[in-house]
């Protein structure tokens, strides 16, 4: 194999490098150092590779290299091969460059998308929530034109039928904290503190919470699918076309009924709760139910129930206002029903969370 050999000529403005011989990756490292000692920068740079018989991709890398050093550069080479390999390092380092640059671009360019999205979202839904301030003050004005049949209606979906998935959830989260809680207590023989513990927990925090989240899962998924499968089959323009209001129509008999359900769910999830905790505390703890119940009744105080009860319409106009805000976005595909429906339930559970997460600082700094 021949070898690489370098001949510098250099003055205070120009350097000249002669290479000739083979031009390869096996026989680069001997004139790195020599290379890398040279001050190229604000000089013009000048490489001959008249006399190179071999030149590979990685001789292409090191000359590009020399020439990013210099303030002015020429190749001066008749071999096309040669040429060909520098054309081919040279466009994959444009490439990359730009590839980069974009991936930085589009990273700003999404967070500012989802700002944007945001915004957009939030906006609309203040222009949704004015607009249900009217229809409510509407429905006050004029009595008449509440309409009592859908209430009704929704009522019997979103609470009457929900009635056994909340008791069930509820006794179930009564047993588990109530079990957990039996254990811990047994250690220090406070096994009658169990009832101070479920009572208000149960009554002030997990019951509400626990509702609203299921009924999240369930009713404002269905309102979110059920407006959103009206709009694409254009039954939401239809109406409009016949001159009947859809707040009127969809929107508000789905929060009023909503808001008078969510708190008889509460009051069942209470009681279900407590008995699932009065079950265990018999089995595990000894504890009858007429002593927990009377322990009950001297440590609970009643406003812990009605705190509880009190959350339950902010939760349901959460729930509703979010699931129906969610439909009214779905766009003219099945996908996006699916894709707000995800995001209805997300967004509602979220709500809920920071909602209840006020009530317990607001209630606490009052002392209440």
């Amino acid at each position: 194999m021949d070898k690489l050999t370098l001949r510098i000529q250099q003055t205070s403005e120009k350097v000249e490098l002669y290479f000739s011989g083979v031009f390869t990756l096996h026989n680069i490292a001997q004139y790195v150092a020599q290379v890398d000692s040279l001050h190229l920068a604000k000089k013009n740079l000048v490489i001959h590779l008249e006399d190179v018989t071999a030149f590979d991709t990685a001789a292409a890398l090191f000359v590009q290299n020399l020439q990013k050093k210099a303030d002015t550069f020429n190749t001066i080479s008749h071999n096309p091969e040669i040429q060909e390999n520098l054309l081919l390092v040279k466009n994959q380092a444009n490439i990359f460059t730009a590839s980069h640059t974009e991936r930085r671009k589009s990273f700003l360019f999404a967070i500012g998308k989802r700002v944007e999205e945001f915004l957009v979202d939030f906006g609309l839904f203040m222009e949704f929530f004015g607009k249900v301030f009217f229809a409510s003050f509407d429905y006050l004005i004029h009595l008449k034109h509440i309409r009592y049949k859908e209430i009704a209606f929704e009522i019997n979906e979103s609470a009457i039928k929900a009635l056994w998935i909340i008791a069930l959830t509820s006794f179930l989260i009564g047993v588990v904290v109530a079990y957990q809680s039996a254990y811990q207590l047994k250690l220090y023989g406070a096994n009658i503190f169990i009832v101070d513990m479920l009572g208000i927990s149960i009554l002030r925090e997990l019951a509400p919470l626990i509702t609203a989240i299921v009924i999240a899962g369930r009713s404002g998924s269905a309102f979110t699918a059920q407006i959103g499968a009206m709009k694409i089959t254009q039954e939401l323009d239809a109406m409009q076309t016949m001159g009947f209001d859809p707040y009127a129509f969809l929107v508000m008999p789905r929060i009023i009924a909503l808001m008078i359900a969510l708190p008889i769910l509460i009051f069942v999830a209470d009681v279900m709760g407590v008995f699932g905790g009065m079950l265990v505390s018999y089995i595990d703890l000894g504890i009858s139910s007429h002593l927990f119940l009377e322990r009950f009744n001297e440590v609970v105080a009643v406003k812990h129930f009605y705190i509880g009860i009190f959350k339950g319409p902010f939760f349901a106009f959460l729930i509703a206002s979010i699931g129906i805000f969610r439909g009214l976005q779905v766009k003219d595909n099945t996908q996006s029903i699916g894709f707000n429906t995800t995001k209805s339930v997300v967004m509602s559970i979220f709500a809920v969370i920071v909602c209840d997460a006020i009530f317990s600082i607001a209630l606490t700094t009052l002392g209440i």
